[in-house]
């Protein structure tokens, strides 16, 4: 380590505010510009579609081998290291080639590279808080900061340059990701001279129990349901008339939205059931799509849309996060979160990509495909009212 911090020291808590920061300032890049990026190698709204979902894919199965590799690398920093610098090296091959499964693939590489971080890095970053749900939730925020810095950024640079530039971010995001994974210091568990096999079918179990199973459904759901905001946001606020600079300010006040939400989020867990605030959060986010499929003319109402941005994300994240440090052993977090993020984000993310994709049509079906994913939101939040579980049914501790 070139740094010998403590884990729990202001140092590293530092340093992990800033991997936050570059991790999801690369999400800041992705998700608001990637089908601008797609659509000025030409490319159709329905190629775009298929390829952000092909690309998810690499979030269903990157997680799950990263985890299960990280179970001979503990405490998880060399998988960090590993794919943040593969990733950086992966988005490189889109340099040089302009084909569609040339673009996939050095994507979709650099995608499946990219999610050995999450997973290790959430771990590390509640170990670090000893689970502290507030002090989690002020390291995440520094992701979401990271998130409006690019986006805005990005946004500014569109209005003078090519949409070239979103590949260079990608690239400059994901080497200083690499730098300060290298600088990180998680801390050291004893070893568990236990029935690992046993221990492990143990979790397996709890993984495929009821609760569980309708918890990664409606999170399955709330993230298709975000497939046409993620990948045609910017294509539709252009259509509908705004500059680049009015898009990466409208993508950075939810975010805004989502720090504000951090702020509180601990508190909110510590005093309401995981389940209610997650339910109210699903019903909030199909009131999203509502007004984005019905009244986007109005500026004001697209703000708001924005604004439930703290509650569809910031506060359903932290509240599946916390479930999930709860509701797994130490041993087994890791790939309780692989699960989480390659299930919800890789199958739910890669199913809503394309099938806004394919409902589309240039931007003719905008009002359809958000309605779509209204209906969803509201499908997602319905499940968790039989997911019942004492974690879920009381509030974080």
């Amino acid at each position: 380590m070139p740094f010998n911090v403590l884990p729990s020291s202001k140092t590293n808590l530092i340093l992990l505010g800033l991997t936050y920061f570059f991790y999801y300032g690369q999400l800041g890049v992705l998700v608001p510009y990637i089908g601008v990026f797609l659509d000025g190698r030409g490319y159709s709204s329905e190629q775009i579609g298929q390829i952000l979902a092909y690309i998810t894919v690499a979030r269903i199965i990157g997680p799950n081998i990263w985890s299960v590799l990280a179970n001979y690398c503990k405490p998880g920093l060399f998988i960090m290291r590993l794919g943040a610098i593969l990733g950086f090296i992966c988005t490189f091959l889109a340099y040089y080639f302009y084909g569609f499964w040339a673009v996939t693939l050095a994507l979709g590489l650099m995608m499946m590279f990219w999610t050995a971080i999450l997973p290790q890095l959430e771990v590390v970053a509640m170990d670090c808080c000893q689970g502290n749900a507030q002090g989690y939730a002020n390291l995440r925020m520094w992701g979401s900061i990271g998130f409006i810095v690019l986006s805005i950024i990005l946004g500014a640079l569109l209005d003078v340059t090519s949409t070239e530039v979103i590949l260079y971010a990608m690239t400059l995001v994901l080497f200083a990701l690499f730098v300060m994974t290298c600088l990180i210091t998680a801390p050291e568990h004893p070893i568990e001279h236990t029935d690992q096999s046993a221990h492990n079918k143990a979790q397996w179990q709890l993984a495929r129990s009821t609760p569980f199973v309708l918890f990664i459904l409606s999170a399955l759901l709330l993230q298709f349901s975000f497939g046409p905001f993620y990948t045609f946001f910017a294509l539709y606020t252009e259509d509908l008339g705004y500059t680049g600079t009015q898009t990466g300010w409208l993508i950075a006040l939810a975010v805004i939205a989502e720090i504000g939400m951090f702020v509180v989020a601990g508190r909110l867990l510590q005093r309401y059931s995981l389940n209610s605030m997650l339910i109210i959060s699903m019903m909030l986010t199909a009131l999203r799509w509502y007004l984005l499929a019905y009244w986007a003319e109005s500026a004001v109402l697209v703000v708001i849309s924005q604004l439930l941005h703290a509650f569809s994300f910031g506060l359903t994240h932290c509240a599946s996060i916390s479930f999930i440090h709860r509701y797994f052993a130490k041993s087994f977090q890791a790939q309780g979160q692989a699960i989480y993020v390659s299930v919800a984000f890789g199958i739910g993310g890669a199913a809503g990509s394309y099938l806004s994709g394919v409902y589309w049509d240039q931007g003719a079906g905008a009002q359809f495909t958000f309605s779509l994913s209204m209906g969803i939101a509201l499908l997602a939040g319905a499940i968790l009212l039989f997911a019942k579980h004492p974690l879920l049914q009381s509030p974080a501790k």
